[in-house]
């Protein structure tokens, strides 16, 4: 019935002599109706005949229903189980026979960058390039330049595609300076709220400045140099001296560099080598830091409570610069020795770097403090570039109590926190009670002597280590182990 009308000048033509068959049809089959019914109804038995016709016809009828709606569709393939999907618009060309010869397999996350022409199409064409691949485009960010688009997609790609092939696709459609790398499930997360999130990490803690920035960033290196002109000295490498007005308020934005003022007047350095920073990047980190400053110093008032084997109790508490002469007061009952292990310089300089260690703009503190209130050890997280620090300091007349262990412990569960993929600690061969004390994380370690000097790296693991100081507002007693 496909031929019955046809289009002829833009008007629909009928066939006439289809009609004159229909008909012909229809009054042939009337008149062999009215014979067999003339024929069985004029019999002896032609009602009876006809109602039993009737009937068959009837159940006959029914069948062919029942049976239709039963099996209206072929059995579906064995591996499909679930509800079929609606039915779409197919598509002509190679394309199409590729989608049909290829069923869709695993896929794996990337995120990638791409520079296009701010013209309009551009962004267009590279959707085309992915769609081709049976790339899905997840999320998309913009960020404007002068002369162009750094466009930012989080990516579901098929596993079976290489990342060569991928950016050759993405050259074709128009990008350049195309940058890619594996991502994860936490890159789902959309761009606002990963951005408040760490906002919020921020204002709860000083501390997590330099964490948020990377976070916010990607992999980068941040480095904080003091305001005040002095040096440091951390891991066999020296801190320069760096002069307050190297870096204007607003900050400055150097390619793959950035450097912003931060809260107390140092200056935050990030830098990346692989990509260039965008303005959209420098205006979102300088909001950051800006924020940062507005709501001043502050550290969380979490402790725990611990009982030493003799009886005593001390509590661990967060710390930063408002403890300074409590820790010099420490530093004066502290030996010789136990500072020179300690600071692996000179001893009389040892006061002059609590300021930078106890800042929360430089890492997170932990105090060991008596119930009289006086600080008998101090434990250091130090943001060190894109390595993070361990240092203790226990006092002598406490040392061999288990406060070391302790101290240790929690600040390992803090970097395991803050995504710290390692940690080290600088000391001396001879400082037996550091290394026990590194060796009783039950961590992989790695030893490295460097000019007299013990370097021990431990890789962390988030499930070797609990959660410290979860609770800001409840006591746990614990009992310190030996």
């Amino acid at each position: 019935m496909s031929d019955v009308t046809r289009i002829k000048h833009g008007r629909p033509v009928h066939h006439w002599r289809r009609d004159v068959v229909e008909l012909a049809a229809l009054f042939t089959a009337v008149a062999v109706a009215d014979a067999v019914a003339n024929m069985i109804g004029h019999g002896p038995d032609g009602p009876a005949l006809l109602t039993v016709s009737a009937v068959v016809l009837v159940a006959t009828a029914g069948f062919h229903i029942w049976w239709a709606r039963r099996h209206n569709h072929a059995p579906p393939p064995a591996h499909d189980t679930g509800p079929r999907a609606p039915a779409v618009a197919e598509r002509a060309g190679p394309t199409a026979a590729r989608d049909a010869a290829e069923p869709p397999g695993a896929t794996t996350l990337w995120r990638m960058r791409t520079t296009v022409r701010d013209e309009p199409g551009s962004l267009a064409a590279l959707c085309v390039a992915l769609a081709d691949r049976r790339v899905d485009i997840l999320s998309l960010q913009a960020h404007p330049l002068a002369d162009g688009t750094v466009d930012e997609f989080l990516l579901r790609v098929p596993e079976a595609l290489p990342a060569a092939e991928l950016t050759r696709a993405i050259a074709g459609a128009g990008g350049t300076g195309t940058w890619i790398e594996r991502a994860d499930a936490h890159d789902l997360v959309d761009a606002p709220t990963r951005i408040l999130g760490l906002a919020t990490r921020t204002a709860l803690d000083a501390a997590e400045l330099p964490l948020a920035l990377r976070q916010l960033l990607g992999r980068c290196t941040i480095r904080s140099l003091p305001a005040a002109s002095r040096s440091v000295t951390r891991r066999d490498k020296t801190t320069p001296e760096h002069p307050e007005n190297t870096v204007p308020l607003d900050g400055v934005l150097e390619g793959t560099v950035l450097r912003l003022r931060g809260p107390e007047g140092e200056v935050i350095t990030v830098e990346r080598p692989y990509l260039p920073f965008t303005p959209t990047e420098f205006a979102r980190a300088r909001a950051l830091v800006e924020l940062d400053t507005r709501l001043g110093p502050r550290v969380p008032l979490s402790q725990d409570v611990l009982t030493l084997p003799e009886g005593n109790s001390i509590t661990l508490r967060r710390a930063d610069t408002a403890d300074v002469d409590a820790a010099k007061a420490m530093h004066d009952r502290c030996s010789q020795r136990t500072l020179s292990m300690r600071y692996h310089g000179p001893v009389r300089d040892a006061d002059r770097y609590l300021g930078h260690l106890l800042s929360p703009r430089f890492g997170r503190t932990l105090a060991v403090q008596t119930a009289s209130g006086r600080i008998v050890g101090i434990g250091h997280l130090l943001w060190d570039g894109d390595e993070t620090e361990i240092a203790l300091l226990v006092e002598d007349a406490w040392q061999r109590r288990g406060i070391g262990g302790q101290l240790l412990r929690r600040l390992v569960a803090m970097a395991v926190e803050a995504g710290c993929e390692s940690v080290y600690a600088v000391t001396q061969a001879s400082n037996t009670g550091m290394v026990a004390a590194m060796r009783g994380l039950d961590l992989p370690l790695d030893y490295q002597i460097e000019e007299g000097t013990l370097v021990i790296t431990a890789r962390l693991d988030t499930t070797s280590v609990s959660s410290p100081l979860r609770d800001g507002h409840a006591e746990r007693h614990q009992r310190a182990e030996r």
